[in-house]
């Protein structure tokens, strides 16, 4: 009996290096995927019949909902599951396509998979894991049958079970296993990742909008997650570069990008480069922000925390809290001397008309490392055609650094150093 288990431990790992080995030479320049924003024309959610300001209002919903399941207590809980990006790949052999949300506050890489107990519609064929010759079942013996989710033993299989819930109370239960990944890059040439740990899930159910995708894909900083399973293949290296909000509703506009290995290296002059902070949990990718100046006036933070504002590419808004995000308000108020409006979208705080971008003062954010100079369409977004928001807003869920502050930077992170770096990008231009 130890001979055998011996022998299947010696496969199990000569199996592991051959994939690294192949997934590294197929990356050794780094490759680059397509993210499709949920709200564009490219999306299977585009709605035609929504207004914009419809579109602004669900997706300022859609981030106050996320906050609030960042900063829960619970571990077995994770950020809510309607992030901004969809991601195109494929599991098995042979493949099976599918669109799933790109998440950088998840780490399980899951879809739903047949037999079904409880599952929503979704666009694509539902894998079917024996139809595969690639899948194999996780043994409970396996390290990775232990998460900072739930995970369990299914008897007297002796393979390992996983629950994922997120904060919006959806869940998805099913089995552990590892499986082949495919990715179409930006070059057309196809990447492939073999015995990668995924979630086959066989009751999923709550929020997920049925008939658009079939899983997630995770990003974030935990051991599941897609980014840490490729590890050295990639530099512990990505990175990506999202377009301004309005132009991703237009079709002319290049796509965002997401960026793995070398093609994630972020460099030249006038990068900003603060350390990743190591919190509980290991999923979210956590910064220190020491305050935020308004033009010349600067606002410092009484009592800095390492780690105190989560950088997310899934939440839209960057997020304060109620005391602090009141005091940066007052702070744009002095600066624009114009009357304010209510929010056409019913969301934000503080609203113009339309006006002259030379009037949005300059906003920086200073991060341990280095001061970041935002751009007038990182504060304020157009909720309507006579309305002008500024893009920041307040939560009791906790600090988020959001994607439209993020827009039009590339954003590298790199788990070896422990960092994100960002350079003022222009993101509809091709750069790989």
């Amino acid at each position: 009996m130890a001979n055998c288990v011996t022998h299947y431990s010696f496969l199990i790992i000569f199996a592991t290096l051959v994939s690294i080995f192949a997934f590294t030479k197929a990356t050794k320049n780094g490759f680059t995927i397509d993210l499709i924003h949920r709200d564009s024309p490219d999306s299977p959610f585009y709605d035609p019949s929504l207004s914009y300001t419809a579109r602004m209002r669900n997706s300022f919903h859609r981030s106050l909902n996320r906050s609030h399941s960042f900063y829960t207590l619970s571990s077995a809980v994770v950020a809510s599951n309607n992030g901004e990006y969809l991601m195109k790949l494929s599991l098995g052999t042979p493949p099976v396509h599918t669109l799933a949300v790109a998440d950088t506050g998840s780490d399980l890489t899951w879809t739903q998979c047949l037999p079904c107990k409880k599952c929503f519609k979704q666009p694509t064929n539902m894998f079917n894991p024996k139809n595969s010759s690639t899948y194999k079942p996780l043994p409970c013996s396996s390290k990775m049958c232990h998460a900072e989710f739930s995970t369990f033993c299914i008897r007297p299989k002796r393979t390992c079970g996983y629950q994922v819930r997120y904060g919006d109370d959806s869940y998805s239960v099913g089995d552990l296993a590892t499986e082949t990944i495919r990715f179409g890059s930006s070059r057309y040439k196809k990447v492939s990742l073999k015995n990668t740990v995924i979630g086959c899930g066989h009751s999923n159910a709550g929020t997920f909008s049925g008939d658009k995708e079939s899983g997630i894909v995770g990003l974030g900083g935990g051991k599941f997650s897609l980014i840490s399973q490729m590890g050295n293949s990639i530099e512990g290296k990505f990175s990506y570069c999202l377009t301004p909000f309005i132009q991703q509703h237009n079709t002319s506009f290049p796509k965002s990008k997401i960026h793995f290995g070398k093609n994630a290296v972020v460099f030249g002059d006038k990068v900003v480069t603060t350390p990743l902070v190591q919190k509980f949990p290991s999923t979210y990718y956590f910064l220190t922000l020491k305050g935020v100046s308004v033009g010349k006036k600067r606002l410092n933070f009484r009592q800095v925390g390492e780690g105190n504002i989560i950088i997310d590419s899934g939440t839209v808004l960057t997020l304060f809290s109620p005391e602090i995000y009141a005091k940066i308000e007052a702070m744009v108020k002095g600066q624009i001397k114009l009357p304010t409006i209510a929010d056409p979208s019913g969301s934000l705080s503080l609203c113009y008309k339309s006006f002259s971008i030379e009037k949005i003062p300059i906003i920086t954010m200073h991060f341990v490392g280095g001061d970041l100079v935002l751009g007038p369409f990182n504060t304020f977004i157009a909720t309507s055609e006579g309305s002008f928001c500024f893009a920041f807003a307040a939560s009791y869920g906790g600090q988020i650094y959001g994607n439209i502050a993020q827009a039009n930077f590339m954003v590298g992170y790199d788990l070896d150093r422990k960092s994100v770096s960002f350079k003022a990008t222009d993101c509809s231009k091709k750069l790989h």
